[in-house]
């Protein structure tokens, strides 16, 4: 099965290149690309697209407010910022908005069409350098009331959560069991009053 992929951008040739480069690849496809964000706010919702590249800045509304009025609308699209913003700002926006992975333009081919297929499969990825500023948020927020409420152990799971990884890659990193994982995540979330992993980094890192 092909992963179904659409991309905002409004400079031709990135946008070209980078439809190039998925078609040419095997298991992409794409077929639709989007200069502006009311032509995709218009159109997306009825494509059934699995992954959405987007640029932040665009002519009339940026990225993330794509990413804001689309996400209601499209439950099972993954949305995957493709930018040169690289600001914490613009990542947080991203994220609270509902992107679930952050990739700068600069970013490989090979290793684009990776974080297309992990955000696919239910991963978060993000480019090194972007993933580094997340952590050092998380460090500057320790004295976030929030943060307050968790155990040191499900601190360093949210850390890790923060930083893109999957639960099996949790539990390898911290040696323990994958269901052990799942139960402090859901402690995580319980004790946040949150119920996804975006929900609750915001809430750790709301600026």
């Amino acid at each position: 099965m092909e992963i179904k992929v659409g991309i905002i951008e409004d400079e031709a040739e990135i946008a070209n290149s980078l439809k190039l480069l998925i078609n040419g690849s095997e298991g992409f496809s794409c077929t639709d690309t989007f200069e502006t964000a009311k032509d995709a706010i218009e159109r997306i919702p009825t494509l059934h697209l699995d992954v959405i590249l987007t640029d932040i800045h665009l002519p009339d509304k940026t990225g993330i407010d794509c990413i804001t009025e689309l996400k209601p609308l499209c439950p099972n699209t993954q949305f995957l910022m493709c930018t040169s913003f690289e600001d914490t700002e613009s990542v947080f926006k991203a994220l609270k908005a509902g992107a679930t992975g952050y990739m700068t333009k600069t970013t490989q081919p090979s290793k684009l069409l990776d974080a297309i297929t992990e955000v696919y499969k239910g991963g978060s990825p993000m480019s090194s350098h972007i993933a580094r500023k997340v952590v050092a948020s998380f460090q500057e927020a320790q004295q976030n009331i929030e943060l307050e409420k968790l155990s040191q152990r499900e601190q360093e799971i949210l850390l890790h959560l923060s930083k893109g990884l999957r639960y099996k890659e949790i539990a390898d990193a911290l040696f323990v069991s994958t269901e052990t994982v799942r139960t402090h995540i859901r402690n995580i979330y319980q004790k946040l009053q949150v119920n996804s992993r975006t929900d609750a980094l915001n809430k750790i890192f709301k600026k």
